[in-house]
């Protein structure tokens, strides 16, 4: 009997939380939080506890299946592997190679080789069509606070002020919980601004029950306020600011009084938080999806937030927004000529300042099947589930001529393929955790060691597009005998031993010291157009978009459609996390599922009595995209005329089948999903 402890990190979300496994001949037995790991220190959260049901769920798919007559197939790989190639070479011949289009869900995003060998195998087969969460998800506050900045700056996990802007960490971000509550004993104050009030509330100096949608206009009017008052750091803003001069007459007409109309948060809660927040000794604003990303005013939001942390001189301070060390990697990706969709109409989320994103708009691709995408490759997602106005994306896959899918399960979109393949766990393969400074701003880099063999007939995203490669005849470019290899190659540049990382115990290691103050600056300004920070943005206005953030009402609203309202007079936001799930994932593990078993939607007890609806009532949800049946969970918790329903759930309590695709932010194109309407009726 062999037993061996293996340090890795765990890949279940995008944490990437450190690791420890057990291993027994070949067979994991054990795991436990990675004591010495900088980011969760020897703690895992409820997913990673349930690793090992994860890897040996007897539910996994174990060999690859052909559907044939609507019936599934066993089918070998090489076999599989020769029919998809013979497939999209002759799909290529016939349209051209942006035929293709690649899928990768969130774990696809955050697992570097996932996302950059799936980069490599469509460059080198000629397409620009690369799809991701990140259309919908987190790339727009990075492009926002890129144009702002000139790169992308990270909150501190450890500050004086915490403003947790609809992000709750408590059940989306484990690590930052962690901290966040170990420092409110040591005396940081906390904020809340969300329009159900989270348990964290309960410990914070300042609830704010907001109206989903409306984030910006009570940033405008905080800015109002803090300029008004002459609450902003004049040093900061005079030094490294470009249109601060344009911002003071640009907000005049943004009065809490104004903001109180649009948000339902009391005028005078918003001047309190303005004065809380400017003259906090160190303070950062912590962006969830919640109620910004996914909002009509998106893009805007994410620069008003940037512009607050500016002017209140929380930029690279300890405790604000960051500007960390950046990491060197080898790029994997193979650029291509061609624009991948969404590009012509969504020309900021693709390319700032000659920055191409090797990202497509995901929201554009129902509308590109077939007249340009007419095969998919998914790996690590479940778009017709997680992505929004699921009858639209479940449609397009329908009309593919080729849909292929790698995963461990048999998810609904795996459902619809012609060829599903056998996937293989983070324990089964080796990667690098690399994300840590870019969610949580540490620059630390750490080795994802493979602890076991793959299970079954299971392959890595590596073994896929090296042999499809090969079999397409673009062997050439995935000249690596083994995923240890690409590792190596990747970390050449980043100044860390390959050989020293895998040796080590933990594994991981800083690979730059983080810098504070403005040093850095002095010489070369910042990475911008004006060389400082650009509250004015002269790229927006050349776009087309207003170069100081406005506020833009959600496209279904009270004020926006009174009409739609008459119909359905609730406000729909949908996506709230769950502690014990990431999106669609885990909901078959049984250690998991029996704490939340079945789909729900929350609102408050006086919405419930106006419908008539009970707790545990099932009812029905409806838009004007669909209708779904949820149990009802009341609560005085929710802001009342909001109905808050947790995504990820199959059939009929999925939330997406109620959201709409062409429902967008017009900047980076994200979806509304955070502030539709809907109507409610007991089942």
């Amino acid at each position: 009997m062999v037993q061996n402890w293996i340090a890795t990190d765990c890949t279940i979300c995008y944490h990437s939380c450190g690791m420890e496994v057990l291993v027994q001949d070949g067979r994991i037995i054990k795991v436990r939080g990675l004591k010495d790991h900088p980011l969760n220190k020897g703690r895992l959260c409820p997913k990673g506890a349930r690793a090992i049901e994860l890897v040996y769920h007897p539910d996994r798919l174990k060999y690859p299946l052909k559907k044939v007559h609507g019936e599934w197939k066993r089918i070998s790989w090489d076999d599989a592997l020769t029919e998809i190639a013979d497939k999209l070479q002759q799909l290529k011949e016939k349209f051209g190679p942006e035929v293709l289009s690649i899928f990768s869900g969130s774990i696809g995003v955050e697992n570097l080789e996932m996302m950059e060998l799936a980069q490599r195998f469509k460059g080198a087969f000629g397409s620009p069509n690369f799809i991701s969460v990140e259309g919908i998800c987190y790339r727009m506050r990075i492009r926002a606070r890129q144009m702002t900045f000139g790169k992308y700056p990270v909150e501190e996990m450890n500050t004086k002020l915490y403003v947790l802007w609809g992000h709750n960490p408590e059940q989306s971000d484990f690590p930052l919980h962690v901290i966040l509550r170990e420092n409110l004993a040591k005396g940081s104050k906390l904020v809340v601004i969300d329009p159900k009030k989270i348990s964290l509330a309960k410990k914070a100096e300042m609830y704010l029950a907001i109206r989903p949608g409306t984030d910006g206009a009570l940033a405008l009017a905080l800015m109002h306020v803090i300029i008004k008052e002459n609450l902003y750091n004049r040093d900061f803003v005079e030094k490294w600011t470009h249109g601060f001069d344009k911002l003071v007459s640009h907000i005049e007409p943004y009065t809490p009084q104004w903001a109180e109309k649009i948000t339902w948060v009391p005028a005078e809660d918003i001047r309190r938080l303005a004065h809380l927040y400017a003259t906090a000794e160190s303070a950062s604003i912590f962006q969830g999806t919640n109620t910004q990303d996914q909002t009509a005013n998106g893009t805007q939001n994410s620069r008003a937030f940037a512009i607050l942390q500016t002017i209140t001189g929380n930029i690279n301070n300890p405790g604000g927004w960051v500007i960390g060390p950046r990491l060197s990697l080898t790029s994997l990706g193979i650029p291509t000529e061609r624009t991948p969709i969404g590009a012509d109409d969504y020309t900021l989320f693709y390319d700032l300042w000659g920055r191409k994103s090797p990202f497509g708009q995901v929201v554009c691709f129902p509308d590109s099947v077939p007249n340009v995408i007419k095969a998919l490759i998914v790996t690590g997602g479940n778009p017709v589930v997680s992505l929004p106005d699921s009858n639209a994306f479940r449609e397009a896959l329908k009309k593919l001529e080729l849909l292929v899918v790698l995963d461990l399960f048999m998810t609904e979109t795996a459902k619809l393929a012609h060829y599903v393949l056998p996937g293989c766990s983070h324990l089964e393969k080796n990667g690098l955790a690399y994300s840590y400074n870019v969610c949580h701003g540490l620059p630390y880099l750490m080795l994802r060691k493979k602890a076991i063999e793959p299970l079954y007939e299971g392959r890595s995203e590596f073994m896929l597009w090296k042999e499809l490669a090969k079999k397409i005849g673009l062997g050439e470019f995935f000249p690596w005998e083994n995923d240890e290899e690409v590792v190596e190659l990747e970390l050449k540049p980043s100044g860390l031993g390959y050989k020293e990382l895998k040796e080590e115990k933990v594994a991981g290691a800083y690979y730059m010291p983080k810098k504070y103050g403005m040093e850095g600056f002095e010489v070369k300004g910042f990475s911008t157009p004006s060389k400082k920070i650009e509250i004015y943005s002269e790229t927006f206005e050349k776009a087309g978009f207003d170069p100081l953030p406005t506020y833009r009402e959600p496209d279904q609203s009270p004020m926006g459609d009174p009409e739609l309202f008459h119909k359905y007079p609730l406000i729909l936001t949908t996506g709230a996390r769950i502690l014990y799930y990431t999106h669609t994932q885990h909901r078959n593990i049984q250690g998991l599922n029996e704490r939340i078993p079945e789909p729900y939607a929350e609102i408050h007890k006086n919405t419930a009595e106006k419908f008539g609806i009970h707790n545990e009532d099932l009812m029905i949800v409806e838009s004007n995209r669909g209708k779904i049946k949820v149990k009802a969970r009341v609560t005085e918790e929710m802001l009342e005329g909001v109905v808050s329903i947790p995504h990820g759930w199959s059939g009929e309590g999925n939330v997406n089948l109620l959201t709409d695709v062409h429902c967008r932010e017009p900047i980076m194109g994200y979806p509304q999903m955070k502030s539709q309407l809907c109507s409610i009726r007991k089942a």
